[in-house]
């Protein structure tokens, strides 16, 4: 078994890092700490990212709240097919390609 790379050990100390941070807004506050804790990630990711010039996080950002608002409207009117389908499909992609919880 080799040694971890640098960017292999900085990537495993963020995990970890996303990990306990999580854990202790969960401890902390619940659920609603933890959507805290990931909203704050998020925009302080955004601003970093539009200081680097990728302005167009914003635009991204935005169309990701629209389709969530909507799948919660939906979902309001009785018919969650567009929820579930959005919670899939997220889970999917966390599952191939997020941080392991």
């Amino acid at each position: 078994m080799r040694p971890l790379s640098s960017a292999e050990r900085s990537a495993q100390t963020r995990t970890q890092w996303l990990k306990d941070e999580e854990r202790k807004a969960i401890e902390s506050r619940g659920e609603q700490g933890r959507m805290d804790f990931w909203l704050r990630l998020t925009r302080s990711r955004i601003a970093k990212d539009i200081r680097a010039g990728r302005g167009d996080v914003i635009a991204g950002f935005t169309q990701v709240c629209r389709l969530f608002m909507l799948a919660m409207d939906k979902r309001a009117e009785g018919d969650a097919r567009l929820w579930n389908h959005l919670m899939q499909y997220a889970q999917q992609v966390l599952e191939q390609h997020g941080p392991r919880h």
